[in-house]
Parts: structure tokens; sequence; C-alpha cells
């Protein structure tokens, strides 16, 4: 009975930390309007969160082997919880962005140790149960999130979105330590700090680099960002190669079916997740939706993934997880297209089609993805190879964010400037004017409209950008994951 207590304690944190995300999208533009924030303090809501969360899930894995899963676990719960608090209480986008990045520490400690958790506590079959119910969990947390952040920001504000936090971790640290096992690695514990610090460097002069690189013009600093990304990105691996006990152990790379499985969770991420703060300006701004009836509109995505994530997390033990990785994929690309081709006066059912074919390609994926992250490491690395995954997740979001956002305001600006648009504050940049509805505001019909066309010409060069994405990743994983990889061949037949 004591390991189906580790399954709730690891869902209800799950739980939490998705909903976090899901409902900090409907807020966004009442953020924007709270706190006078500009578009880029919009991408760092997100992405301040995304880079500290993968910064140190590496070191929160290697560290939970050797010191304990279940003390690094709860450690993570407090620190994220604090840092809701935090976040409801900011009165400034950069106060607001920094206790963003402060929860992201706690949760790169807990993603780190919840599938190493789960996987300590369940073998064989039960294994593949216990990862199907987590995998049905984190689309519970997308399914209601919308809708519950819609609910809590027009009821009480956008600050109830971080509050409701509280309650919740709470209930998760006492459920842990009165339930939950320890469990660790003799050949873990010591902390690659070296690793660490190169490692998020890079992450971070990268994703500023993109965010930035509009409003520099791209020029000589931006370019010096993107390179010494890169410098520091080879000095980490040089780094990990030398190290007794490195955070990410590069043999791990050697193996196809864990390649496969990172890229996975970075496209799906890149590719789907990081277009929702795109999706959500579009319903809320320029389509003129309250948050709760955004919040309404993003059910069927949400909803679909839901359904499907249970019955995908048992097929995948019988007909092999690489079948549903790109398939799954395949569908979110196939959906992302589904969306594109928005033109002014079209409504959010323009949307419908690749909200229900996206949704399922989630539900597919990311049981089997769990499954995978796992499942080609030996039981005592555990914590290592879901951190990875895990890491691999928030970079996606946090590049994917970066990237399409200078896409998206490089269009929207040209689109904008070249038809006429007009009545831009002084100082302020037209991508952010179209993006936050200001000329859907401003009472002025043939403005709006010219704003509009701007907004889905940018959205539209996104969303098939987003697309090839996913539809590269979908390839790689059906070549890269092999049965052959899988340690544990019960827990997974046929991967």
């Amino acid at each position: 009975m004591a390991k189906w207590w580790t399954l709730v304690a690891v869902c209800v944190a799950t739980f939490m930390l998705l909903l976090d995300i899901t409902v900090v999208n409907v807020a966004l533009p009442y953020i924007e309007r709270d706190l006078n924030a500009s578009f880029e303090d919009l991408q760092w809501v997100i992405d301040a969160y995304a880079l500290t969360l993968a910064a140190f899930l590496l070191t929160a894995g290697s560290v939970a082997d050797g010191f304990g899963r279940r003390r690094v676990f709860v450690l993570g719960l407090v620190v994220f919880t604090v840092a809701s608090a935090l976040c409801g209480l900011a009165g400034s986008p950069l106060v607001l962005n920094l206790a963003r990045g402060l929860q992201g520490v706690g949760g790169g400690m807990m993603f780190a140790t919840s599938l190493a958790l789960l996987a300590s506590a369940y073998a064989g079959r039960d294994r593949g149960t216990a990862i199907g119910i987590w995998g049905a969990t984190i689309g519970a947390a997308v399914a209601v999130g919308p809708l519950v952040g819609g609910v809590l920001v027009e009821a009480i504000g956008w600050e109830a979105i971080f509050f409701v936090n509280l309650p919740i971790g709470v209930a998760a640290v006492a459920l842990t330590q009165a339930r939950v096992a320890e469990s660790r690695s003799p050949q873990g514990g010591a902390i690659d700090w070296a690793g660490t610090v190169t490692f998020s460097a890079a992450l971070f002069l990268m994703v500023f680099g993109l965010i930035r690189g509009n409003a520099e013009n791209w020029g000589a600093p931006i370019i010096a960002c993107l390179v010494a990304a890169a410098a520091l990105l080879v000095a980490f691996v040089a780094v990990e190669r030398r190290t007794a006990q490195p955070i990410f152990d590069l043999s791990l790379l050697r193996n196809s079916s864990f390649c496969g499985a990172s890229i996975t969770a970075f496209v799906l991420s890149a590719a789907m997740f990081a277009m929702f703060l795109y999706l959500t300006l579009y319903v809320q701004n320029i389509l003129g939706y309250s948050a709760l009836e955004a919040g309404l509109r993003f059910l069927p995505i949400t909803v679909v993934s839901f359904v499907v994530a249970p019955f995908a997390g048992k097929l995948a033990e019988r007909v092999g997880v690489r079948v549903f990785l790109g398939a799954g994929l395949t569908l979110v690309g196939a959906g992302l297209l589904l969306m594109r081709g928005l033109a002014p006066g079209d409504d959010w059912t323009a949307l419908l089609a690749g909200f229900l074919v996206a949704g399922g390609g989630i539900g597919m994926t990311n049981p089997a993805l769990a499954t995978a992250a796992i499942g080609v490491v030996e039981p005592r690395r555990a914590g290592m190879a879901s951190g990875i995954n895990s890491t691999f997740r928030q970079v996606g979001i946090a590049t994917g964010i970066a990237a399409w956002g200078a896409v998206f305001q490089h269009e929207v600006a040209r689109t904008f400037t070249a038809a006429g648009g007009r009545g831009v504050p002084p100082g302020s940049d037209a991508a952010d004017f179209v993006a936050f509805g200001g000329a859907t505001r401003s009472g002025d019909p043939a403005l709006a409209r010219v704003a509009e066309q701007a907004f889905d010409s940018g959205l539209n060069e996104i969303l098939l950008l987003a697309a090839i994405v996913a539809f590269v990743g979908a390839a790689l994983a059906a070549v890269l994951v092999r049965p052959s990889d899988f340690v544990s061949t019960e827990a997974v037949p046929g991967a």
C-alpha cells in the first residue's frame, strides 16, 4: 500500500506544477495591464521559470540519487510553495520574474525526483500502471488549468493563480513526509558545480539573445550573447567528460533510445507548449475573450489530451513506446498546421480542428515519453535520466518561446507597418501594440483589422515553423527509439 501513497504524492506535486504553468497563460494579458509589462516581460514570466527549472533539474537529480530523493522532493515542494506566495505579492514585472525563477528552482527539485520516486517504488506491470496514472495526471492538470485560471483571474485577480499553490503545497509536503519511503543511489551525491554553472549560463545567454534580438536589431551584443552561449555549451561538454560524477553523463547519449526520448521531450515542448503564449494572446487580445472565456475555449485540446493519456500509457506497454512517440508528434504537427491559415474575421473555431488533433498527439506522447525516460537506464541512474528528460522539456519551452517570439515580433511589426498601421504610442514597439490589443481597443475598426491581419501573419508563420519541428521530431523518434535499448523489458514489452 505504501507505494500507492508515493504515486499520490508525486501526482499531487505534478498536478500543482503543471496547473501553475497552464493557469499562467490565461493570466498573462491581465499581468501585462496590471504591471505595465512589455512583450519581453511576458516571455520572461514563462522563461524565467523554465530556465531555472532546467538548470536545477540536472543538479537536483544527481544530488537526489545520493542524498535522498524524498528529501530533495520535499525541499523542492517547500521552495516552490514559498516562491508561489512571492509571485502573488509581486508589484512589478521584475519582482514577478525573479520569483518565477525561484519557483523554477523548487520545480527542478520536484521534476528531477518525481519519476525516480516512481521507478524506485514500482516494478514490472505496476510500474507501467503508475506511469499511466502519472501521465493522466499531466493530462488532468493541462485540462483544467486554463479553466481554473480563468475562474481565479476573473473572480479574484491574477495573483490568485499563484496563491492557489499554497494549500496544495502544504498538503503535498505533509503527505510525502508521512507516507513516502526514502530512496537513493550510493553512487550519487556529489555536486558538479562547474557543469551547473556552464550549462545554466549557456541557457540564459541563448534565451536572452533570442528574446532581445529584435529590440537590439540583432546587433553585435546579441551576436556576442549567442556566440558566448555556444562556447559555454562546448565548455559544458568538456567539463562533463572530465568530471568523475557529472550532472549529465554524456555516455547516455550513446544510447539511441535515450537520444530519441530527449529529442521528443524537447520537440513536444518547443513545438506545442511554447505556442500557448501566442495562442492565448490571440484569443484574448485579438478576439477579445476574457480569461474565463479563453479558458473554456482551450478545453478541447486539454480534455482530449487528458482522455487519451491513460489509454496511451497502457497500450504503449503492448505495442511499444516508439509508435506512440512518433505518432504523437506527427499528430501535434498536423494539429499545428490545422490551426494555421488564420485571417481577419475568424473566430476561435478556426483553431478547433487543430486543438483536437494536437490534443490527441499530446495525450499519446506524454505517457510513452515518461516510460522511455527511465526505461532505457539502470534503476540506479533513474534520477539522472528523469532529470535530463525533464530538462529537455523545459529547454524546449524556453527556446521555443524565445525563438517563436523573435519571428513573431518581426513579422507582426513588418506587416503592421507595411499595411499603414498607426497609433503606436511614442517609445512603444509596434509588435507590443498589436499583441496587447492596443489597436483592437482603439475604437477604429480599420486600424483593428490591420492589427488583426498583422497578428494573424505572425501567428501563421510560427505555427508553420513549429509544425515542421514537430514532424522532424516524429521522424527522429521513430528512427532512434529501439526495443533492444530498454532495460526493463517486463515493464515495457516490445518497447
